[in-house]
């Protein structure tokens, strides 16, 4: 009997329920899910630092009953996530299905087992509009 390992990588800024949706719907998918945080070095490939501190969102995503454990992601390169950690299962938001980094991943991952999963994505929250809100009702 196999035991599956799940990877779900993200930055997890200003925690949402589309963050929350990708980890209970990848938790369902596997029996251990491991979460990595990526730094605020690797998150700033958005155009901007996270709100909250590489440590606090660490906390956050580890309280989390449907996560097994949490590490650091200290790359946008999954294969390097995948030699740390292992993992049999990628899962990803589905706006990511279609793009050339999906398709690298599909390539690369099939050539080493794992399978690239993609979850539903949380259309009407990011975190990248809550921080638009935010400085929009920051005086």
């Amino acid at each position: 009997m196999s035991h599956i390992i799940g990877y779900a990588s993200g930055v997890f800024d200003l925690f949402h329920i589309g963050h929350l949706n990708l980890l209970k719907n990848a938790r369902a998918q596997c029996d251990h899910l491991v979460a990595g945080v990526l730094t605020d070095e690797v998150a700033s490939h958005k155009g901007h630092t996270p709100v909250m501190p590489l440590l606090e969102r660490m906390e956050i995503v580890s309280s989390i009953k449907c996560v097994d454990a949490v590490v650091v992601d200290n790359t946008l390169e999954k294969m390097e996530a995948w030699q740390q950690v292992g993992f049999h299962r990628l899962f990803k938001g589905d706006d990511w299905k279609g793009t050339p980094r999906g398709a690298r991943w599909e390539r690369d991952f099939a050539a080493v087992g794992v399978e690239v999963v993609y979850l539903p994505y949380t259309m009407h929250v990011s975190s990248s509009k809550l921080r638009q809100l935010i400085q929009y009702l920051s005086p």
